[in-house]
């Protein structure tokens, strides 16, 4: 054994004293998954990844996505050897007030994405690696995974994307010390398993023992040659270092008690003083290029009917023209959602990912970890399927915007599988999280320069069938605005829409109009921030009795929104989709499920025949 393995032998020790202690003292944690990874945690910081301990948003730097997230206090510990925190900061380890969470966030500087809930991991590292290589960075990203969380299937989502990309900036290292959280894993400890499912996707795959300092070394050696992605698969034993740990079920999630401690600690022996901060590898300087940021764009003449899904794809196209961050990733509908639009002209910022929702928003969040500005589109149904993937990028505070098309029985004769009724539920759900609904092209390419310039997690929803043009071409869709579309003074009823029943709701208007009855109309585009002042002084002038007419369900939408804004100030008729719709013409669908003109008016008349 040399002295760099010795060395290195050293600081995994350190590792495992901390992960130890730190969790006894926080009471919670995953000691045993943090103990068998020390070596493999050791040789990364401290010999492969190059990276400026000054700046951890260098685009120099290698980074490293800890996808197996429960083992955060390895992670804070190496920060700590590597000088990147204080080593007294560790005992603040799941404390309240501390960065060092249970999980890892962004709210601890050096991690670009949050991670913990498992499988995802390894689609954020294909994301930044796709992000250094457009921006021209020679920075490697290393995922180091758990091998329970290699039963999910977003793990072989990103495993066949990235090969498909070609990502040889991209290791994976696989911790597969065959203990799950109840049980042995799928696979326990056969390395050749995992090692024929990682070629078959196109992988340069290699064996290792993960607790071999010598045998990691020469591996991580070799494998800087490699040209495609490439995964180290490290067998290893959950535990490692304290005998009864070892390989031993029942103590995921267990933390020692005193007296363990004192037993595991004496086993571990003397702790080396080592200053591991002076091993750790600097990258040579790389600027990257000075691209332009803007996000006011010139707006489309539009005049006739459009689709604001149509919108969209012509709008992004023009952001993309002033910003060069923006990006744009497919699930495979790219000709639906118009997204084509930016895949055609900006074809090296264009991201297919396939049918793979799941993977998609991964990446995304591993494109917006690195500064990026993507713009994630499919049909707002299948969104649901990544919807934790979401959940995530929401966790990691990611600049991420979403765009879902073809949403409720507006879209016509696909029927429900294809009908996007949860989504506004879905992202009102997300802290922070914002969701505009614009009714024709005009508001939806206002809409879009908005989300732009909002930092945050925010979703755009478009409309399938073409709308008339309601706005002008340089009418502003501020977030957390409304509009008001007919007033009067004689006014009893506010009708409060969003997208396709706004345009439902005026012709309801004009219909009863010609009666010499009227009503006020309230475009609630922001449907997330709600325009909340307006609406409940709208709702006062007409004497509190207020029509919502969304199409979406029930639960989670517009009408819940204004519910509780207006909780004890108004009565509330709500029109939305209340039960499992069916195919036919989009005319028919709306009527047929009470979002119809005639619906909204009759809500209308029965207010005033009270």
């Amino acid at each position: 054994m040399n002295n760099k393995e010795i060395i290195l032998g050293q600081i995994a020790k350190r590792l495992r004293y901390y992960s130890l202690i730190t969790t006894s003292k926080a009471g919670s944690g995953h000691p045993t998954t943090c103990l068998s990874a020390a070596e493999l945690m050791a040789c990364l910081m401290f010999d492969e990844m190059v990276f400026n301990p000054e700046d951890p948003r260098d685009w120099a730097n290698d980074e490293l996505v800890l996808s197996k997230g429960h083992a955060a206090p390895l992670l804070w510990a190496a920060y700590a050897e590597a000088g990147l925190i204080e080593p007294a900061q560790l005992m603040t380890l799941r404390q309240i007030e501390s960065v060092l969470e249970g999980h890892p966030t962004p709210r601890m500087k050096w991690v670009k994405a949050a991670t913990g809930s498992l499988g995802q991991g390894l689609s954020v590292g294909v994301g930044m690696a796709l992000a250094c290589r457009l921006i021209g960075s020679p920075a490697r990203i290393f995922v180091l995974m758990g091998d329970g969380e290699c039963a999910e299937g977003a793990v072989w989502e990103a495993a066949n994307t990235a090969s498909d990309f070609q990502l040889r900036n991209l290791w994976a290292i696989v911790d597969i010390n065959r203990l799950g959280q109840s049980e042995e894993t799928m696979h326990g400890h056969d390395v050749a398993a995992y090692e024929r499912k990682f070629k078959a996707f196109g992988w340069q795959t290699y064996q290792v023992d993960g607790h071999n300092i010598a045998q990691i070394l020469k591996v991580f050696k070799e494998a800087r040659s490699a040209n495609r992605p490439v995964v180290i698969l490290a067998k290893t034993i959950k535990g490692k270092g304290i005998s009864f740990l070892e390989d031993k079920n029942g103590w995921h999630g267990k933390p020692l008690s005193p007296e363990e401690l004192e037993k595991a600690l004496a086993e571990l022996g003397s702790i080396p003083e080592i200053k591991a901060s002076q091993l750790v590898k600097k990258p040579a300087p790389f600027t990257p290029p000075d691209w332009s940021r803007g996000f006011s764009f010139e707006r489309e003449d539009y005049d006739k009917p459009t689709p604001t899904r149509r919108a969209y794809g012509r709008a992004l196209v023009r952001l993309g023209k002033v910003n060069d961050w923006v990006v744009a990733l497919d699930g495979d509908v790219k000709n639906s959602t118009y997204a084509q639009d930016f895949f055609r002209e900006f074809p090296e910022r264009s991201f297919q990912c396939y049918i793979a929702e799941q993977n998609m928003v991964g990446i995304g969040l591993g494109l917006a970890a690195k500064g990026f500005l993507p713009f994630i589109a499919t049909f707002a149904a299948f969104l649901s399927r990544a919807h934790d993937q979401i959940r995530m990028s929401g966790c990691s505070l990611a600049n991420m915007k979403f765009v879902g098309s073809h949403v409720g029985v507006s879209i016509g004769a696909d029927g429900p599988s294809q009908m996007g009724l949860e989504d506004i539920a879905m992202f009102r759900a997300i802290p922070n999280g914002v969701v505009l609904y614009p009714c024709d092209a005009y508001s939806t390419e206002a809409c879009l320069e908005s989300l732009a310039k909002h930092k945050g997690i925010a979703y755009l929803r478009t409309t399938r069938p073409a709308t008339p043009l309601i706005y002008s071409r340089r009418e502003e869709f501020p977030i957390g605005g409304s509009k008001i579309l007919r007033r009067s003074p004689k006014d009893k009823v506010l009708v409060v829409a969003a997208g396709i029943t706004v345009v439902e709701a005026l012709k309801a208007h004009a219909e009863l109009q010609a009666k010499g009855i009227t009503f006020r109309i309230m475009d609630a585009y922001s449907v997330q921030p709600l325009d909340e002042a307006t609406l409940r002084q709208e709702a006062a002038s007409v004497g509190g009795r207020v029509v919502v007419a969304e199409d979406h369900y029930p639960a989670g939408g517009l009408g819940e929104a204004v519910a509780m804004a207006l909780a004890g100030q108004a009565r509330l008729v709500h029109l939305a989709v209340k039960e499992l719709p069916r195919s036919g013409a989009p005319e028919e669908l709306l009527d047929k499920y009470g979002l119809s003109a005639r619906h909204i008016a009759q809500a209308v008349l029965d207010f005033l025949q009270e």
